[in-house]
């Protein structure tokens, strides 16, 4: 497989050049790396996760730079297993100019994979380099430039899932609170219940029953006040009283 392409970096080459040997920045930009350590200035070790059409597997290998030309570019040899899935090795030639106020990457990669991969053919395997040559130079021109930091899609993440988190509590706050004080249908239904037992008492005929009356459609409402109040604390249903109920009820009591 061979692959030949340029790619421009809206950074001065001096800083491209120290992002190219920077472990941190590398990991972050390398498409599924799991993990890469600089064992020496001039060796690194990796381990990168890669799917390739069907096949998918975790490579580890090993990293070596040589023709040091700081700031203009190195040749990068590599060597990698993924057990039956396959192996790959090879090399790539970068070279780094001054483009501007940027800086133009080329680069020049030449390799050979073999085990089940080579099943796939070389079209699906070039379109697969390609692809993730392009993810790496997107998101190490961002972290470069300073466009996007390294460790900042986590950061994204924990912002969304925190932006998630509070949704619900925004949500009741823009909901309306139960309005203060006495609400009109307890008014309501205390003058009915007052009424209903003066009513019922004066029925009676004896002097005082009237008053009697009173005072227990008074306990009456006390009664349904406290068993309002266990309800909504418990979830429960409320009755509610409308003006058909309320005229029933005047009605029944004059009878």
């Amino acid at each position: 497989m061979k692959m030949l392409s340029e790619q421009a970096i809206a950074a001065p080459r001096q800083r491209v050049w120290e992002a190219l040997n920077d472990p941190q920045i590398l990991r972050a930009s390398i498409p599924g790396c799991q993990s890469l350590d600089k064992e020496a200035d001039d060796r690194f070790t990796a381990t990168v996760v890669v799917k390739a059409g069907p096949i998918g597997a975790r490579f580890k290998g090993a990293v070596s730079l040589t023709e040091l030309d700081p700031p203009s570019g190195y040749t990068l040899n590599f060597q990698g297993s993924g057990g039956i899935a396959g192996s790959v090795t090879g090399s790539a030639k970068l070279r780094l100019r001054e483009d501007g106020g940027g800086t133009l990457i080329s680069y020049e990669v030449d390799a050979q994979v073999g085990g089940r991969m080579t099943q796939l053919g070389g079209p699906i395997i070039d379109a697969t380099a390609k692809q993730l040559a392009g993810k790496f130079f997107s998101r190490f021109g961002e972290i470069v430039s300073g466009a996007k930091p390294a460790g900042s899609a986590g950061a994204q993440l924990a912002a969304s899932s925190n932006s998630a988190a509070a949704a619900p509590g925004r949500a009741a706050a823009s909901a309306p609170a139960h309005p203060g004080g006495l609400p009109m249908a307890w008014i309501l239904a205390t003058v009915v219940a007052a009424l209903t037992g003066f009513l019922v008492g004066r029925g009676g005929g004896n002097p005082g029953s009237d008053w009697a009356g009173l005072a227990i459609g008074l306990l009456v409402i006390v009664v349904a006040g406290a068993a309002f109040e266990y309800g909504r604390r418990a979830a429960a249903p409320v009755v509610m009283l409308d003006s058909a109920g309320l005229r029933r009820l005047l009605e029944g009591a004059k009878e």
